[in-house]
């Protein structure tokens, strides 16, 4: 599994050693890894070290996960273009060392979202806007096109839950509630679909394990709008005389609504989530409580 240590890749990691895999998890820098999983600290961007890495292991499957992600920077950096090129020489040695499985993440942000219904695996149009958008899609077309591979793409939807970024919503307004300050945010009409990170991670565990094929949506198949995200925190932490409801400006860009169809997920994959939203939300909230000096 490449990006084993990021925000989704711990969880998958978790999930593939509890459904009993094998598990070498490549990641640039170290971890609290289970004793079960076999450690490997290199450079997916550095070609000859990848396929020396895949030569020595010959896996079965592989679980990719790494890209550039660093928040509020993704979406434009040229370094996307260097994670499709990895994508691509990874997929490309995989099939040489004849890896039988290949399994991809991607984002919603690859569909054009339909105003009034969600987003369908085969029915929604694919059409990204952003660099990243554009280099996930496109090394996906590459990649699916390879004779040879079992291949899966993830398309992840919206995630939150433990070690997230702060500056990102659920874990900015749990950090702000939990350090009792007050919580800005726009109205918060957009409606996302949420999944908790951990059942993210035991997700993409169950697709790479399987035999589907082609885009699966990884998401709850729920539409929360933003605002009701936030009250739930405030319920939760007891602070909702924090939130502040339209103190910021609405983005003009911002689709009213992201969600996504799941049936691939749960007929298919066979996997449905364990953790009610009012729950993840309340580990959230606990996991900032305790790194938070209030």
């Amino acid at each position: 599994m490449t990006g084993a240590s990021g925000f989704i890749g711990r969880w998958a990691v978790k999930s593939l050693v509890d459904r009993g895999a094998q598990v070498h998890a490549l990641s640039l820098r170290s971890h609290a890894w289970m004793p079960q999983v076999v450690v490997h600290e290199g450079n997916l961007l550095d070609p000859q070290y990848v396929r020396q890495l895949l030569d020595n292991v010959r896996p079965d499957t592989i679980l990719h996960a790494a890209w550039n992600v660093e928040h509020g920077k993704f979406w434009t950096a040229p370094e996307n273009v260097d994670w499709a090129g990895a994508t691509l020489m990874l997929a490309r040695a995989a099939l040489d060392l004849g890896v039988r499985r290949f399994v991809g993440v991607g984002t919603c942000f690859e569909y054009r979202w339909p105003e009034d219904a969600n987003c369908d695996e085969v029915a929604t149009a694919i059409d990204p806007t952003t660099l990243y958008a554009v280099a996930k899609d496109a090394a996906r077309r590459v990649v699916e096109a390879l004779d040879g591979l079992s291949f899966a793409w993830a398309r992840l939807f919206y995630l939150y839950g433990p070690f997230e970024d702060e500056r990102r919503l659920v874990a900015s307004v749990a950090r702000g509630l939990a350090r009792n300050e007050p919580v800005l945010l726009t109205q918060g009409l957009a409606v996302r679909d949420f999944l908790d990170a951990r059942d993210a991670g035991e997700a993409l565990a169950a697709l790479a394990l399987s035999a589907v094929c082609g885009p699966v949506n990884i998401a709850s198949g729920v539409g929360e709008s933003i605002a009701s995200i936030a009250y739930r925190l405030g319920r939760i932490s007891g602070r909702s005389h924090l939130l502040r409801l339209g103190a910021l400006p609405g983005r003009t860009d911002e689709p009213p609504r992201i969600v996504a169809e799941v049936n691939r997920l749960r007929s298919e994959v066979g996997f449905e989530p364990t953790r009610s939203l009012e729950r993840g939300l309340a580990d959230a909230y606990s996991w900032w409580c305790a790194r938070t000096i209030t």
